[in-house]
């Protein structure tokens, strides 16, 4: 399982690290900076849970276009250090941004992180066609075919 969630991450980082470079290289729409900014704020706050560490990041901050290619990467390297690490069975309790607590298994934490970057990229795909911006092709499918 470890393999595999290490698999969906390499995947969830190139889709995130390609349309980072787009929304760079020409006018990029508020919305997509403000989703992909949430993509990367909750990789980073979802990373500090699983270390028990506290960071002081709000998961709609919105960073500028340039920053967002370098915070992936920093949030990818360290995904995959707690990915060594982790027992994937262990639960966590946490509390969410509204300040609600709940308890859940690594494992699905991770998973949720790799899902939640896919529903908002797929987010991010539609604004850009919605502004004329021909979108990437981002499914899993199309990666593994490569």
């Amino acid at each position: 399982m470890i393999d595999f969630l290490k698999e969906l991450f390499v995947y969830s980082h190139q889709m995130n690290q390609q349309l980072c470079m787009l929304l760079t290289q020409q006018p990029a729409p508020e919305r997509s900076i403000s989703l992909m900014s949430h993509i990367i704020n909750a990789q980073e706050i979802w990373n500090s849970r699983l270390e028990a560490i506290s960071i002081q990041r709000g998961v709609w901050d919105v960073h500028r276009a340039d920053q967002l290619l370098q915070m992936d990467q920093m949030n990818e390297l360290k995904t995959m250090h707690i990915l060594e690490l982790v027992d994937l069975g262990s639960t966590l309790q946490y509390r969410n941004s509204k300040g609600e607590e709940f308890v859940n298994t690594a494992k699905d934490i991770l998973f949720h992180m790799v899902n939640h970057a896919t529903h908002h990229r797929g987010q991010i795909a539609t604004d850009l066609r919605i502004h004329g911006i021909p979108p990437l092709a981002m499914d899993y499918i199309f990666y593994k075919r490569k």
